[in-house]
């Protein structure tokens, strides 16, 4: 399976969306998991698995709602969390003063060879380790 494309957690949030606020969000989020040649990490499906499900969100969705939509996902190539992962994320970290998460995120792109990691919550335009930030919603 081939990623060109790195999926954050914020893209997968947003194609869920039933804030009438976020609807070019989530059109666009919806077109980017349309597409075959994403990759996203275990850490982001957990991550999205958190925050959909939580008591506090507008529209929380329920757990069968919510992993029915991970098991969808894994039709991506999905990146495990490794000790190379968390290594990686570390190395980044210090070069970048990103998060440890977002670091590990990026590290994820990079073992799946993604070329871009699409994201509101990072430097658009900015380049860490050969992965290509890019804000899809702007």
């Amino acid at each position: 399976m081939n990623a060109t494309f790195f999926l954050d957690t914020n893209v997968l949030l947003y194609s869920i969306s039933g804030e009438a606020s976020e609807a070019a969000k989530k059109e666009r989020a919806l077109a980017l998991l349309d597409r075959d040649d994403a990759g996203l990490s275990v850490q982001v499906l957990a991550e999205f698995y958190v925050q959909a499900t939580r008591a506090t969100r507008l529209h929380p969705v329920s757990h069968e709602v919510a992993a029915g939509l991970l098991r969808t996902w894994t039709r991506f190539a999905v990146q495990d969390n490794t000790v190379a992962i968390m290594n990686h994320a570390l190395q980044i970290r210090v070069a970048t003063r990103f998060s440890y998460w977002d670091s590990a995120i990026i590290a994820a792109a990079c073992a799946l060879g993604c070329n871009e990691l699409m994201t509101e919550d990072l430097s658009s335009g900015r380049v860490v380790e050969g992965v290509r930030i890019i804000n899809p919603f702007r």
